[in-house]
């Protein structure tokens, strides 16, 4: 790997093209190097866990919103262009819309892989946009691989590069750019071409995290579909010889000068050099739990701690010794008086580690949507449970969180529990237990798992078997073929949805 020093330039400065961020991002997407094996079989992981997340979430109200917009967008049938598939739909539309609805369906529940290092991510997401182009154009299951190698490559090294949220810029700014790649390297195009598109798709994604503060709203699911969305339109208009502002992270009144740390701040991202390996993907783990991702290892360590403690209602308190990030973002230091309200939306109850932790000791686990039911958040027994819990910025449990050794990296928390009658009760947990170098790793065969579990009483067994088997045969699709990577549902499964309402589309 390659450390390239990024900050902004004055207007007049001499600052060769070459050397922009995004001409950089633009020739690790073009280089040719090969997909490793090991690299080849995780993304099918992940194409299997999209799935599945999708399918828990399918006839959930934003998904089907998403979804109704856009089953109304066309396209143009020609040669090469054949359309996209959406999740549950029999029909293919323009690909940018498919991108869009597959992107909320995947990211509805908070249930796919992550990376976090100086900012956090959800690299999962780069899969519904470049999925879509790739079936829009006929293109191979190895062109599609080589593609996904490089989203993942590049957002993550965004994100060990990059803080976003230290400025209160949403994460999916490292989104847009990652699958403007991925699409470029999928369509073999030139570096120039993808340079344009990554500034386009830069300059249209960035936003505030008030997506993800107080009033948490669908918007979170929206949010990175609608970046993968714009990724799509900004390939389409640099391929028609359509510029982008430049340089995008580092002109004068560019994103590092004015969204992120200001003329005097340097930034240092990693980049794959020429012939070398896109390896990112094998750096991101997936969730166990439908939760935010340092929600996965409280939540394991909360069904731990339970038969240690007994009798839960001999709760004085509960102190969560954890990094600054679960702290200020999903802790008690975030302020937001949200995160303790049973009648908050299940968005902002997924990013309450304090709620999380009390229903995990209460029931010993963890379900996608009975956990967050508004019964079970409403239950007088949790609300004075989940009130009694408070974190603490730890400065180890923050060291931990930006190693860099995969050994001391660590997203968890040390548990202090005090009894009425002033014993205490301590544990710990680094990782989760389906993280790499937790007690369960994942590996295939939990993915398959996940997925056969998640799409129980939405999937067909056939259906499901036929996904699964096409799946993971991905490396080996024809030109073509990639519209097995979806799948349909009866209409019975769709009719037990809500009803959506009447839009413009």
């Amino acid at each position: 790997m390659k450390t390239h020093i990024v900050r902004a330039r004055a207007a007049a400065a001499a600052f060769p093209r070459t050397e922009h961020l995004a001409t950089r991002i633009a020739e690790v997407a073009v280089d040719p190097v090969e997909v490793t094996a090991e690299v080849s079989a995780m993304i099918v992981n992940r194409i299997i866990d999209n799935a599945a997340v999708a399918a828990a979430a399918l006839v959930r109200r934003p998904v089907m919103n998403a979804r109704a917009q856009a089953l109304a967008q066309p396209y143009a049938p020609r040669p090469g262009r054949s359309g996209a598939t959406v999740f549950g739909a029999p029909r293919r539309v323009s690909p940018e819309w498919a991108g869009w609805a597959n992107g909320v369906a995947v990211r509805e529940l908070d249930f796919h892989d992550t990376f976090l290092a100086a900012e956090y991510s959800h690299p999962g997401d780069n899969i519904p946009p470049i999925l879509a182009v790739a079936q829009h154009t006929g293109r191979s299951g190895a062109a599609l691989i080589r593609g996904l190698a490089t989203g993942y490559e590049i957002q993550i090294d965004l994100a060990r590069g990059i803080c976003l949220h230290e400025h209160k810029i949403d994460h999916v700014a490292h989104l847009g750019p990652s699958a403007a790649a991925g699409i470029g390297t999928l369509l073999g195009l030139q570096t120039e071409t993808i340079y344009q598109a990554i500034g386009q798709a830069l300059h249209t994604t960035t936003a505030t995290r008030q997506s993800r503060k107080g009033e948490i709203s669908s918007w979170k699911a929206y949010a990175p579909a609608f970046a993968g969305k714009m990724a799509v339109e900004a390939v389409d208009r640099a391929m028609r010889g359509e510029g982008a502002p430049a340089p995008i992270w580092e002109g004068a009144d560019g994103v590092i000068a004015w969204l992120l740390g200001g003329p005097d701040a340097e930034y240092q991202v990693p980049l794959p050099g020429p012939g070398e390996a896109k390896l990112a993907i094998l750096d991101s783990y997936t969730k166990e739990h439908s939760a935010e991702y340092q929600s996965q290892a409280p939540i394991d360590l909360a069904r731990r701690m339970r038969a240690r403690i007994g009798d839960l209602d001999q709760i004085a308190t509960i102190v969560l010794h954890t990094s600054h990030h679960t702290h200020v973002v999903i802790g008690t230091g975030s302020d937001d008086p949200q995160k303790f309200d049973p009648h908050a939306s299940r968005e902002t109850l997924d990013h309450s580690v304090p709620y999380i932790f009390a229903v995990a000791l209460q029931d010993g686990g963890w379900h996608h949507e009975r956990s967050y039911a508004p019964e079970r958040a409403r239950r007088a027994d949790t609300v004075a449970l989940w009130r009694k819990i408070s974190t603490v910025d730890d400065p180890e449990w923050t060291r931990r969180y930006h190693a860099t050794d995969p050994r001391e990296k660590a997203f968890g928390a040390r548990a202090v529990v005090t009894l009425n009658s002033g014993e205490t009760i301590v544990d710990e947990l680094a990782v989760a237990d389906a993280h790499p170098l937790g007690a369960r790793p994942f590996a295939r065969e939990q993915y398959i798992a996940k997925f056969r579990s998640l799409a129980e009483g939405v999937i067909d067994p056939a259906e499901q078997a036929r996904f699964l088997d096409a799946a993971q045969r991905t490396a080996e699709l024809a030109p073509g073929e990639l519209d097995q990577l979806t799948f349909t549902v009866s209409p019975e499964v769709i009719e037990r949805a809500p009803q959506v309402r009447e839009g413009i589309f």
